[in-house]
């Protein structure tokens, strides 16, 4: 076979490295101009008076969001804690148990269709599972919707995890008598955890900031909540109301909304790469 001249190997070799910079530098130009357009509208909307306030009438001036950022949190809250428990048992059971079984193998293709899948659709679902048999939107038919997108990332991201830990930890552990459940979750998952962490982290990031889903379910309210049992106030939803608003004040709490999810995010993912960081 005829060699190629390197002369032709490093041009096309230069020219994939430039369209990889090229691309590097337009998803790192966007996110800078996503932020600095964020940060410059919404800076001006964050006082004392959006952490503490309610919202005010249409038309009124001032005015917070302080019932939306508690019910954002609340509802993220409520779902964290139903996504996590079946997300963790659902990854020990792949990458401990079922492994390569055939109801392991469907139960992946199950979770990476999950992970692809359209949060209006999961929202529509939500309805259909939780508001219409109770006859009214709450906050927790919005923890159902939010919990099942964040599942399958916790699944995957556990079964990942786990395969990553030697098998000599696990056999060493097994030779000593020790059962195997207990391995798991004394030897395998202390192996694992920042990883774990990382991956539940990742998860609260992925839907922090969904609308749809919470349009179905929680739907929103301009007062304060005592539980979850109701139409619970959140920031997504209000910016989406507010954003369309005709009123320019109503349209500067969006922009500080927006602001305050976008850090959230933000502030959740770096928090996941310092801990996958100090793992490693």
């Amino acid at each position: 076979m005829k060699p190629r001249p390197p002369a032709g190997r490093r041009l096309l070799d230069l020219i994939v490295k430039g369209w990889a910079v090229m691309s590097a530098l337009l998803g790192i130009g966007a996110l800078i101009w996503i932020l600095s357009g964020v940060i410059g509208r919404g800076i001006g909307a964050i006082n004392l008076d959006f952490f503490t306030q309610l919202p005010t009438p249409p038309g009124m001036a001032g005015g917070g969001l302080a019932n939306a950022l508690l019910g954002t949190i609340a509802i993220t809250v409520a779902a964290t804690l139903l996504s996590v428990p079946v997300g963790l048992l659902s990854g020990i059971y792949l990458a401990e148990f079922g492994q390569e079984s055939r109801v392991a193998d469907q139960s992946r293709f199950a979770a990476n269709v999950l992970m692809g899948m359209p949060s209006i659709i999961v929202g529509v679902f939500a309805y259909t599972l939780v508001v219409l048999p109770l006859g009214h939107f709450s906050g927790y038919a919005g923890a159902v919707a939010l919990a099942i997108l964040m599942i399958p990332v916790i699944t995957r991201t556990t079964e990942d995890m786990l395969r990553l830990v030697p098998n000599t930890l696990r056999e060493s552990a097994l030779a000593l008598g020790a059962p195997r459940w207990k391995v798991t979750l004394s030897v395998v998952f202390r192996a694992a955890k920042s990883g774990l962490i990382t991956g539940i982290l990742l998860a609260v990031a992925r839907v922090s900031g969904e609308t749809a889903p919470l349009l179905f379910t929680a739907l929103n309210s301009p007062y304060w909540f005592s539980s979850l049992s109701g139409p619970t106030p959140n920031l997504t939803v209000t910016i989406f109301n507010y954003a369309m608003s005709p009123y320019d004040d109503w349209q500067r709490l969006a922009w500080g909304a927006s602001l305050v999810i976008t850090l959230g995010v933000l502030g959740f993912t770096l928090l996941a790469r310092f801990v996958l960081r100090t793992r490693e």
